[in-house]
């Protein structure tokens, strides 16, 4: 599942691939910039910003791309079979006389000025794994509206940008708190350390090909995609519920006995 340390992944392989050498083949396959032609031109560098990939490009350009759910950018040595998906997913192509990169099922890609690149990412809080990274400011941000429920607050890339629903589940299983706390009921000490710890845990993936949080061999994740089974560190099943605003329900899961606080079979409704 993609979310800032894959990104962090994806972008370094772009930038890897890319970066320094002149565009031989351009294919934006949405209807926006379907005719734009991208050929002639250099990539100059690949960087990520929370779960957005930017891609710069000779001329003042940014190609701006995000993963989401289900998107990837797989890249070939050219003449080698493209096997990211069928053709109808391709949503965009950036070859060189060497490689070439491939974008499967992205839900965005849009070509913009440079120069206006804060218009796709300026309304992001600090990157975890950006050089513009502030605690305080995450922080400060997480705790603006402290009735909203952690996990919630966690997702907002507006608070800050990189986590997703495997983090957000397991963040709150080391904080031994539920997504459904409100984030102003979390006590004080541990939600001083939470931007530290998230930050500690994307750092410390960025460069590993299987996520792990734990950091046991086999047992990659403390509770995220483990329900029913139990619990690594008591043994009581792991429970899993969606959790959203109703725009978009997120898969949640948390330990019943290592975590306190409302769940979606506790949590109080108001009188019709």
């Amino acid at each position: 599942m993609p979310e800032g340390d894959t990104v962090w992944q994806t972008t370094k392989r772009l930038h890897s691939a890319l970066a320094g050498k002149v565009l031989t083949r351009s294919d934006l396959r949405v209807p926006a910039h379907a005719t734009a032609d991208l050929t002639g031109r250099t990539v100059l560098d690949v960087t990520p910003r929370g779960k957005h990939l930017l891609t710069r490009i000779e001329g003042g350009l940014t190609l701006h791309s995000h993963l989401r759910m289900d998107g990837a950018w797989k890249i070939f040595e050219n003449g080698h079979r493209w096997t990211g998906g069928p053709a109808h997913q391709i949503r965009a192509i950036l070859g060189t006389t060497d490689r070439t990169a491939v974008g499967y099922r992205l839900p965005v890609v849009e070509l913009l000025r440079t120069t206006d690149e804060d218009r796709a990412v300026g309304h992001l809080g600090p990157d975890l794994l950006g050089p513009d990274w502030n605690p305080d400011l995450a922080l400060a941000n997480l705790l603006a509206d402290p009735a909203r429920p952690l996990g919630e607050a966690l997702l907002d890339q507006r608070n800050l940008a990189g986590i997703g629903n495997v983090y957000k589940s397991e963040l709150c299983f080391l904080l031994g708190a539920t997504p459904w706390l409100p984030i102003g009921a979390l006590p004080t000490d541990r939600a001083a350390k939470l931007p530290a710890l998230a930050q500690h845990l994307l750092e410390a993936n960025r460069d590993r090909p299987v996520r792990n949080t734990t950091g046991r061999r086999g047992q990659n994740l403390f509770v995220y995609g483990r329900a029913p089974r139990p619990c690594l560190r008591c043994g009581t099943p792991v429970q899993r519920a969606d959790q959203g605003d109703g725009s978009r329900e997120r898969p949640t899961y948390w330990c019943p006995t290592c975590q306190q606080g409302p769940t979606p079979f506790n949590i109080p409704t108001a009188p019709s």
